[in-house]
């Protein structure tokens, strides 16, 4: 534990998603209003630390943010340990994120961001900076946390697209192919996938082979089912098969979708949901996420408590030491309940594993 802190700054970065600004004002009302803390919000993510760029928040500042999307702070994917600049006569970045904030007297930092977000802010801790992370990402990967927010939001914008690409699949009688975020894992496909009853759904977690999906694609329409949704993460990888072989730059919904038409001869288009998953106002469920956090990470910083990240053990909340987080990916278990549930109603995940 560290000394009580007094004065405080708050940053959001990486990208952008829904409850950004409700973490935002959970931690700066409690850090006022309980904790009778000076707040101040860095512009920009880590490059307003680096350029000194911010602003004294205060109670009117933080009114009405609670249903915002995007962040009032706004947001960079800076990272300021990634090209080391220590040159005679050039400061390197961390050193000035050291000087501003000593210079300004903050006595601890909150940064609110995904997995590259916490493994900065475990190294500016290192470094001697007083830092309380708080996690948040649509992709809900980031480890230590049994919750993030903006995952819920996600998967009811990517559920109700599915929702939606069931009429005209069924209208046009054809293979639609859903690719939702998801670089490294598949946590928004699966759920997004299951509640949008898709009948395929691919993840960067498991394995799949072509003619899986060939043979249950065809089952389906030899069995006279006149349309098939088929969910697949953005990072699956579409291997080569026969004469196959996806194009450079190709995302993987559309590099599908091509072999899918060419396994199957069916009718196969692809919808590609991009940001608008990050987009618009938070669920209310991410609200309530966010706004635990971020009261919580303020009672960590008025503890003392810093070196550590806000997260959920089932439904309590705990801190979770940053060196611990750091570098790690909260991957979809191979036995995760849900993909076992999803099995016994024929969803097919393309291995190998029988279904039921």
């Amino acid at each position: 534990m560290g000394k009580s802190a007094k004065k405080i700054g708050i940053l959001t970065a990486g990208g952008d998603c829904p409850g950004l600004n409700a973490a935002i004002r959970g931690v700066g009302k409690t850090a006022m209003i309980k904790y009778g803390m000076e707040v101040y919000g860095f512009s920009s993510g880590y490059l307003g630390l680096i350029n000194n760029e911010y602003q004294k928040l205060g109670e009117k500042s933080l009114s009405g943010i609670l249903t915002l999307g995007g962040t009032i702070l706004g947001t960079s994917r800076e990272k300021p340990f990634k090209h080391k600049e220590y040159d005679d006569y050039i400061q390197s970045k961390p050193d000035m994120i050291l000087e501003n904030c000593s210079n300004l007297g903050l006595d601890a930092l909150v940064c609110i961001g995904g997995n590259g977000t916490m493994k900065t802010a475990g190294k500016l801790q290192e470094l001697g900076l007083n830092v309380v992370g708080i996690p948040k990402t649509i992709d809900n990967d980031v480890w230590g946390t049994d919750q993030t927010f903006g995952f819920d939001s996600a998967v009811n914008i990517a559920t109700e697209a599915i929702d939606r690409m069931h009429t005209t699949a069924n209208s046009h009688k054809r293979i639609m192919v859903v690719e939702v975020m998801g670089h490294h894992t598949g946590w928004l496909t699966l759920y997004s996938g299951v509640a949008g009853g898709g009948d395929v759904i691919l993840l960067p977690e498991l394995e799949w082979d072509p003619e899986i999906l060939k043979n249950y694609l065809l089952k389906r329409a030899d069995q006279g089912k006149p349309y098939s949704i088929v969910v697949v993460a953005e990072g699956v990888k579409v291997p080569p098969h026969g004469k196959f072989k996806s194009k450079k730059w190709e995302s993987a919904g559309s590099a599908l979708a091509r072999l899918i038409e060419d396994l199957t001869g069916l009718e196969t288009r692809e919808t590609i949901l991009g940001y608008i998953q990050r987009g618009g106002t938070p669920s209310p469920r991410d609200r309530v996420i966010a706004t635990e956090l971020g009261a919580y990470a303020a009672g960590m910083a008025a503890a003392g408590e810093f070196g550590h990240m806000a997260a959920y053990k089932g439904n309590n909340l705990i801190s979770v030491p940053l060196e611990e987080v750091a570098g790690k990916t909260k991957m979809v278990p191979v036995d995760h309940p849900l993909l076992g549930h999803a099995r016994t109603i024929d969803t097919c995940f393309g291995d190998i594993k029988k279904q039921g």
